[in-house]
């Protein structure tokens, strides 16, 4: 007897779109005849010269509804933003008989007959439509990563759905324009209608992993702290502490909360003591993915808890800063079309990399783009006068007058619009420091202490306005300071070499030496911190190793001269010239070029 040979079953990628008529019963029970006639105008007019013109096919129809077959996700989208447009258009006017699509699309691999498909892929499409607004059309995660950037139309996420009939929850999208008026802003899309603000965060209640349930009151210290110092991050959202608390002691879903709360990130850790130390580990989250972005543990001697509870905060509230920053810069990338934060953020980013000519022109452009769409952008605008005090007071730029002037304009713009903003009070001080108003600019770096007590760069530069003011001995005391927030901090390499010039003007060359090496060892590209070791190494008769520095900071900075050196910042104190000019013949005795 013959043997059957198997049906061989035909499967395909398909994008799929499935569509349906709201209200489509009361519409029939009040107008029958007017109802079924317009809807099949409507396909004929509107629906099937779209699907044609994007290379799709009806599958099938369903009555008050049809299935339709595309090739890509793209053209499924732009055939149901041209068919849903033009049906908006055709029933102006028939507020109470309009004829309105729900629309669901989603990518799959389906099950491919002539008159019909199906698998997974058809039926979360059908779902998706179910939960799709009159007039609107919502998408899965699959074709949003397909279409997003290349249909004209922005997207709401709406989350994770929970869809009949599917196993697993499906990430939703709604789409809310098309660049042809078509608005569609569904009541489901409404509780995450806008994507989680940028620098958005909660923290929730530490856990108190140690035996003694008296230590909660340090544990919830910790946590309250950490809420209030991070609100103090500029642009940040976090949310209050009152609602955070409520999760306290619940075994909670991340990503749950992060749509709950329409957060990008969720920070947990625990602290735990055992007889004289005390360990608190801390872990940063992405809400949306669930994935650890970052995680630190502290281990301290106990002390006085709540000068331990101080420290702790100040140091993971520093650390966060640029945590989160960089993780904003990492989607800012992403983003085809960034706005002027997303621009920011990349500036950011830039100059957490390292201090070169080219980190820091990289990052002012990105600054420059974001004041370009948005010029009243307090936070790009300081950016500018960061990038620019700093090229004039390290020697990266000829034109040091110019770039100052520009950097002073800035930061008072800055301030004029948003008096408390404390880096722009901080980066200001720098200015006057190098301007020969060092005095002045101690205070403006205290003046940014109140506004946040956890910015350690103001407590390393007022060290470095002490070495301006020939006080070069007292730096060391306030650059300590600012390790004690912040010691793994991106620009520590910089504080170190506050101090090494500070012992350089005072004569102790050895500690100068040491500062500066571990200042390289930190960031090798900070080509003025090598001709300064070289002064050190060289006033100390070490001239191979002198010169050796020298060659390394030509190789970063070419047209470094002596004489460029002595331009970088103007003063007339004169212990700080007598030791400028301990540093200048040091690096004319290494060899570094006059002029």
């Amino acid at each position: 007897m013959a043997h059957e040979r198997p049906v061989r079953i035909e499967r395909r990628l398909s994008a799929i779109l499935a569509a349906d008529v709201a209200g489509y019963s009361r519409l029939m029970h009040l107008h029958e005849e007017a109802t079924h006639a317009k809807l099949t105008a409507l396909l004929a007019d509107a629906v099937n010269p779209a699907i044609a013109e994007h290379r799709g096919r009806i599958v099938k129809n369903t009555g008050d509804g049809f299935l339709a077959e595309f090739p890509s996700a793209v053209e499924a989208v732009r055939a149901a933003v041209q068919f849903q447009t033009r049906i908006k258009e055709l029933t102006i006017g028939e507020e109470h008989r309009r004829i309105t699509f729900r629309v669901g699309i989603n990518i799959g691999d389906v099950i491919v007959e002539p008159h019909d498909v199906f698998g997974d892929g058809v039926n979360i499409a059908a779902r998706l439509e179910s939960i799709a607004e009159p007039g609107g059309i919502c998408i899965s995660a699959s074709a949003y990563d397909q279409v997003r950037g290349k249909v004209g139309a922005e997207f709401a996420d709406m989350g994770e759905q929970n869809l009949k009939h599917i196993a697993s929850p499906i990430r939703a999208y709604a789409m809310l324009g098309d660049g042809s008026n078509l608005t569609i802003q569904g009541a489901r899309a409404k509780p995450n209608l806008l994507s989680p603000p940028r620098l958005s965060i909660v923290v929730l209640p530490f856990l108190n992993l140690s035996d003694n349930s008296e230590q909660d009151y340090f544990v919830d210290g910790v946590t309250e702290s950490l809420t209030t110092d991070l609100s103090r991050i500029s642009g940040s959202f976090v949310i209050g502490r009152h609602t955070a608390f409520t999760y306290k002691g619940k075994a909670v879903d991340l990503k749950q909360i992060g749509r709950e709360l329409n957060v990008r990130y969720v920070l947990e850790g625990s602290v735990q003591r055992g007889g004289n130390r005390l360990r608190v580990n801390v872990q940063l989250i992405d809400a949306e993915t669930g994935n650890y972005l970052w995680a630190e543990r502290f281990d301290e001697l106990v002390a006085d808890l709540f000068d331990m509870q101080d420290e702790i905060v100040s140091r993971l509230a520093n650390t966060l800063n640029t945590q989160l920053i960089e993780a904003e810069a990492r989607r800012a990338e992403r983003s085809l079309n960034p706005d002027a934060l997303d621009l920011f953020f990349q500036g950011e980013a830039c100059l957490n990399k390292g201090m070169t000519s080219e980190y820091m022109m990289q990052g002012r452009r990105f600054y420059e783009r974001a004041l370009a769409l948005e010029p009243a952008n307090v936070d790009a605008l300081v950016g500018t006068g960061r990038v620019d005090v700093t090229c004039a007071s390290t020697s990266m730029a000829d034109n040091r007058d110019a770039l100052l002037a520009a950097a002073e304009a800035a930061l008072t713009k800055a301030l004029s619009m948003a008096p408390r903003h404390a880096l722009a009070h901080l980066f200001l001080g720098v200015v006057q420091m190098v301007t020969n108003r060092p005095a002045q600019g101690i205070r403006e770096c205290e003046q940014a202490l109140t506004l946040d007590r956890n910015l350690a760069e103001a407590h390393a530069c007022i060290g470095l306005g002490k070495y301006f003011l020939g006080l070069g001995a007292e730096t060391e005391a306030h650059v300590n300071e600012a390790f004690r927030l912040s010691p793994r901090d991106t620009g520590a390499f910089r504080w170190m070499q506050f101090i090494g010039i500070a012992k350089l003007q005072i004569g102790a060359d050895a500690e100068a030496i040491a500062w500066l090496q571990r200042c390289l060892e930190a960031n090798r590209n900070h080509a003025l911190a090598h001709f300064q070791l070289a002064a050190a190494l060289a006033l100390l008769g070490k001239r191979d190793q002198a010169q050796a520095a020298v060659n390394a900071g030509l190789a970063l900075n070419p047209t470094f001269t002596i004489r460029r050196l002595r331009t970088t910042a103007s003063n007339d104190n004169a212990a700080y010239l007598a030791g400028r000019e301990r540093i200048c013949e040091g690096m004319r005795m290494a060899g570094v070029p006059e002029a």
